[in-house]
């Protein structure tokens, strides 16, 4: 199986799975390399390239981005060395590039119980305040200026470092390398298939191609891909810049019309005058013939 996997924001590397030999377990091996898959909305050929010598190459739009041996990158043979199970870490082996300060003791007059803030001694209630209306009064608060926080020891380089401890390794006695020479033979290759999973729409397969001969494929690629490659981007680029230009321009509709909408409104202002009120209803009284 040969492909990107992008899934959601974490997801986004190229699997190369190949199937075991014979009735090994497990049946299907992944590369141990983390190719990083392309992630952008454009059109990009993968290419894997399986050599007669047990090597193998992974190409995105034609530019290498994994190569090597097979046996080191697939765990088709149990691995040629292992970890002396007869060695251990020396219990006078010191792995640490730094120790505190034996020289630096914490003061005795550090107070870390001291809070950051106190309150001002210097505020005073307003007169003017009222408890019903303006809520309970609280005292404000000010730095103190006796707080130091928590006290930290100083460190040092340790003068007895070793380094880290690496174990040493022994040749895997279970190491077999019976079938290591044909590691790259697939006998039977006889289908194309895809594997989908997809939740959102849009992805396009195309130009797939089964070959014994490198040089063909890189021609193919260039005559289809490549020939399509610059007008792609060109246009992908002016699709973008139209949208974003659009929502640019709504956006900025938007905001006039708020403004639009400030400049209209207008305060209001409701007086309690007797007097304005007699005068109003006499006014506002329709005119009759005295009796």
């Amino acid at each position: 199986m040969f492909g990107p996997d992008i899934c959601g924001h974490a997801t986004r590397r190229v699997h190369v799975i190949l199937a075991n030999k014979g009735d090994a377990k497990p049946a299907n091996l992944l590369i141990k390399d983390d190719i990083r898959a392309e992630s952008d909305q454009l059109t990009h050929v993968y290419t894997l390239i399986i050599y007669p010598n047990n090597s193998y190459v992974v190409k995105i739009d034609g530019s290498e981005v994994s190569t090597g041996a097979i046996e080191d990158r697939w765990d088709f043979l149990p691995p040629k060395t292992i970890k002396d199970p007869a060695a251990s870490k020396p219990e006078d082996w010191d792995d640490r590039p730094v120790i505190p300060d034996p020289n630096d003791v914490k003061p005795d007059d550090w107070d870390e119980l001291n809070p950051e803030f106190i309150d001002d001694v210097d505020a005073k209630k307003p007169d003017d305040w009222d408890d019903e209306e303006d809520g309970e009064w609280q005292t404000p608060t000010t730095r103190n200026p006796e707080y130091k926080g928590p006290w930290t020891q100083k460190s040092i380089a340790n003068p007895a470092y070793k380094g880290q401890w690496e174990h040493p390794t022994i040749p895997n006695p279970d190491y077999d390398a019976t079938g290591a020479d044909e590691l790259y033979k697939f006998d039977d290759l006889r289908y194309v298939g895809f594997e989908l999973w997809q939740v959102k729409a849009g992805t396009i397969f195309d130009n797939v191609l089964v070959t014994d001969d490198p040089a063909y494929a890189e021609r193919f690629a260039n005559e289809t891909w490549g020939a399509t490659r610059d007008a792609e981007r060109k246009m992908f680029d002016a699709v973008e810049k139209a949208r974003a230009e659009k929502e640019a321009e709504e956006a900025r509709k938007v905001t006039d019309a708020d403004l639009e909408a400030d400049k209209r409104a207008e305060p209001v202002t409701v007086t309690n005058d007797d007097d304005d009120d007699d005068d109003d209803d006499d006014r506002d009284e329709p005119a009759h013939d005295e009796l």
